[in-house]
């Protein structure tokens, strides 16, 4: 059996990052970048909590309750949100479960982790956009100039295809057939290709910003889809930004079709939820979206409050109106009197001209 410290920390982070995840997991380059900053952030925890410096760093250090050191300081010191520092701890548990297999020294590391719960986080409100205000936004650049259409191609091309930002931004002329039936092959998490068709309006914004911006096919096959100024790939701050400025003069023209908060996440929620208002089986919505797991996708049909109510306008069953207290007699005039006839007679006539 191996000594635990046969190997650093250093060594073993390197050849989880450089080579587990990417040749046996598949990851992303991306999904790799995320699982890297958490290793970032437990150095700077060691380093400013524990005195503690990755160089020639054994194995030995890493324990349950310094993960959970970690952790706690994530949403403490680092204002964390649950969700984030969830996501952090699964990391690290992860990578305990990976330690398992490459020694078994590991192996009670990787058990006493993996008992632990995470803590229960809040389910963020989904926020989409409504079919109006997605024509709002869509009506915002100003298409007769070239960053005009190519701003308009990039919101519309986002939107109808339900994609993810880094999925766009990733996005090369190759992945795009214009051909009948146009399709575009988008590449997800875990470099998992789909296949989303092209509707005409979307794909007449392609041909004309193809020809606007002087892009030659299949010479330029390889050209990222959406660039800045300087022929450079778009990052997601940059895509961020162009929704932003737009959604700003959305509001400007009608504030109350926008929520607070839109991010470019918006855009493929609010497709899900049009396929989905339109009478669309969720099978197909998840195939658009790339979900692996249909539970993921199923979260769009509980956020709808209008489908809900519809659905139990449907099922409503006719129920009776509620009845009239019983009349409480006055004491004070003795039963079968006049006094008490008339007082009857007036409160009835009350209520005849109230209806």
């Amino acid at each position: 059996m191996k000594n635990s410290n046969t190997g650093t920390f250093a060594l073993y982070l390197h050849k989880y990052l450089e080579v587990y995840l990417p040749g046996q997991r598949g990851l992303s380059t991306n999904s790799i970048l995320s699982y890297s900053d958490t290793f970032s952030l437990l150095i700077v925890f060691l380093k400013t909590e524990k005195g503690i410096v990755p160089e020639g760093l054994p194995m030995s250090f890493l324990t349950k309750d310094l993960i959970m050191e970690f952790a706690e300081w994530l949403e403490k010191s680092r204002n964390a949100s649950l969700s984030s520092r969830n996501q952090r701890f699964v990391i690290i548990r992860s990578f305990c479960r990976w330690l398992a297999t490459e020694n078994p020294v590991f192996l009670k590391l990787s058990e006493e982790v993996y008992s632990v719960k995470l803590k229960k986080a809040p389910q963020p409100v989904m926020t989409y956009l409504s079919a109006d205000a997605m024509q709002c936004l869509l009506s915002q650049p100003d298409s007769s100039t070239k960053d005009g259409l190519r701003d308009l191609t990039l919101l519309a091309l986002t939107y109808d295809t339900g994609a993810r930002v880094s999925e766009i931004t990733n996005l090369k002329f190759r992945d795009i057939r214009f051909e009948a039936p146009p399709i575009v092959r988008i590449t997800g998490k875990g470099n998992k290709t789909r296949i989303v068709p092209l509707l005409p309006q979307t794909v007449n914004y392609l041909k004309e910003y193809i020809n606007r911006w002087e892009i030659s096919l299949p010479n330029d096959a390889e050209r990222y889809v959406f660039t800045n100024r300087r022929g450079e790939q778009l990052t997601r701050s940059g895509v961020k930004y162009i929704l932003d400025k737009y959604v700003a003069s959305g509001k400007e023209e009608s504030q109350q079709l926008f929520p607070d908060k839109v991010s470019p996440h918006t855009l493929r929620h609010s497709k899900a939820m049009h396929m989905l208002q339109a009478g669309n089986p969720i099978v197909y919505i998840r195939d658009v979206l790339g979900h692996t797991d249909i539970n993921t996708t199923e979260r769009y049909a509980r956020a709808d409050t209008a489908m809900k109510r519809e659905a139990l306008e449907k099922a409503a069953i006719p129920m009776p109106e509620p009845r009239e207290p019983p009349e409480k007699r006055d004491e004070s005039l003795p039963e079968n009197s006049i006094e008490y006839d008339m007082a009857r007679w007036l409160k009835s006539f009350r209520k005849d001209n109230v209806k």
